[in-house]
C-alpha cells in the first residue's frame, strides 16, 4: 500500500519513503507488530538485501556490512576479495607465489568475459551477480575449447574462488561444482624435442655459453623452469664421492629430487666463467629475476636456432621418453622428475611400451607370402 511519499514495492511490509532533503529510506514492519519499522541501510538492488529485509521482518536489525559498495556481490567483486586472500596465504607460506601470479592473470581473463545470457548479453562478467548460471559456465566452456590448457586452468580458478565465497557466506553455492569441468582432449602440450632439435641448439649454442648450459641443465635434470631459475651450488651434494643435484621442486605436491650430475651437465657447469648463486645468470652476471624471465630469455635462445615452437617444457617431455626408451620403470622417472604419482609418469612407460609391442605385432607380418 503506498502512504503519503511512500511507493508500492514487491516486499510485503517494505515501503520506501522521500526524505525531505530528497533522498530515500526504505523501511519494514515488523511482522505481527503494525506500528514498529526498522530501516534498513539500502534498497532491494543491493546484494545483501535479502537478508537484512528478512531479519527486519522478525524484528531484527542486522549489522551494516564494512564494504557496502555498489559492486559487492559482484563478480569483481568476489574475485577481489579471493585475491586478496590468497596473497596473504603467499605472505604466510600457505600458497605459492607462482599459483598467485598465474590466478591474477586468469581473473582478468575471466572478468573481461561477456555474458551470453539473453538478460545480461554482451555486459562482462565483472559486474554481474557473483554466482554465475549453468548456462553461462557451459557457455564459457565451449568458447575455451580451443584453449584446454587454459579452460581447465580457469575451472580451478572457478573453483577455489566459489569454494573461497562458500565458506565466508558470501555465496550459498558453488556452481563450478555443479557443472562438469571441461573434458575436451588437448593437443598434447609443449612439443617433445627431438634429437635433431637437440643438435641444432647445441650447433648454435656451443659449450660454454650460457645457453648451452640451460638446455643442459633441463636435459640431465628434467627440472621445471620454476626449479631451473634458482638451482645452483647450494643445491649440490656428494654421495660416495659423487657430486648429486638435491631439491625441493617448488610445484605443490612434488616429491624431492635428488639426482646424480652426470659427466655432460658436470662439463657445462665448470665451463662456465662466471660463477653466481645460481648456475643460470643473465648477461649482466645476474641470477633470473623469475621462472617468467628465464622462460623469455630462452624462448630467444631457442629462436636464434631456428626452433621456433620449442620450450624448456618440451625439454622435460624429451628426456622422459628417453629415459623409458631406455628401460627406466615408472617410480625412476618419477624420481627424476619429482612426481607424486605413477600415473604422470605413466604416460612415458606407456607409449615406449606401445611402441615395443607394435614392432612385436609388425614383426609377426614380416614372414607373410605377400
Amino acid at each position: 500500500m503506498t502512504q503519503g511519499g511512500n511507493m508500492r514495492v514487491d516486499f510485503p511490509g517494505l515501503t520506501e519513503e522521500r526524505l525531505p532533503s530528497g533522498n530515500k529510506r526504505w523501511r519494514v514492519r515488523v511482522e505481527g507488530a503494525r506500528a514498529r519499522k526498522i530501516t534498513l541501510p539500502f534498497g532491494p538492488e543491493h546484494p545483501d538485501f535479502d537478508s537484512h529485509y528478512r531479519a527486519a521482518r522478525a524484528g531484527e536489525r542486522l549489522s551494516v556490512p564494512q564494504d557496502t559498495g555498489p559492486d559487492r556481490g559482484t563478480l569483481g567483486w568476489l574475485a577481489t576479495a579471493y585475491l586478496k586472500h590468497l596473497g596473504a596465504m603467499v605472505e604466510a607460506k600457505d600458497a605459492s607465489s607462482l599459483t598467485l601470479k598465474e590466478r591474477v592473470s586468469l581473473t582478468t581473463f575471466l572478468l573481461g568475459q561477456q555474458s551470453e545470457q539473453p538478460k545480461s548479453r554482451g555486459k562482462e562478467y565483472r559486474g554481474l551477480p557473483a554466482v554465475m548460471p549453468a548456462a553461462e559456465l557451459h557457455a564459457l566452456k565451449d568458447r575455451m575449447a580451443a584453449t584446454p590448457g587454459k579452460a581447465r586452468n580457469v575451472w580451478k580458478l572457478l573453483i577455489a574462488l566459489y569454494d573461497f565465497g562458500v565458506d565466508r557466506g558470501y555465496c550459498s553455492i558453488n556452481p563450478a561444482r555443479a557443472v562438469p569441468r571441461p573434458t575436451y582432449r588437448s593437443a598434447g602440450g609443449a612439443t617433445p624435442w627431438t634429437v635433431e632439435d637437440l643438435d641444432a641448439y647445441r650447433e648454435r649454442h656451443p659449450p660454454g655459453t650460457m645457453a648451452h648450459l640451460a638446455l643442459t641443465l633441463f636435459m640431465f635434470t628434467a627440472c621445471r623452469i620454476g626449479d631451473a631459475y634458482r638451482l645452483g651450488r647450494q643445491h649440490e651434494t656428494r654421495h660416495a664421492g659423487q657430486l648429486w643435484l638435491d631439491w625441493q621442486p617448488a610445484k605443490k605436491g612434488s616429491r624431492r629430487v635428488t639426482i646424480p650430475v652426470l659427466a655432460p651437465l658436470g662439463r657445462a657447469i665448470r665451463a662456465q666463467t662466471i660463477v653466481g648463486p645460481t648456475y643460470l645468470l643473465t648477461e649482466a652476471g645476474k641470477p633470473f629475476a623469475s621462472p617468467e624471465a628465464l622462460r623469455n630469455w630462452f624462448k630467444k635462445r631457442c629462436r636464434e636456432a631456428g626452433l621456433e615452437d620449442r620450450s624448456s617444457h618440451g625439454i622435460r617431455k624429451a628426456a622422459g621418453h628417453i629415459l623409458a626408451l631406455n628401460g627406466a620403470t615408472q617410480y625412476e622417472i618419477m624420481s627424476v622428475h619429482g612426481h607424486a604419482n605413477a600415473s604422470t609418469s605413466q604416460v612415458y612407460t606407456e607409449s615406449v611400451e606401445r611402441m615395443r609391442l607394435g614392432e612385436m605385432a609388425a614383426s609377426r607380418l614380416a614372414a607373410m607370402d605377400w
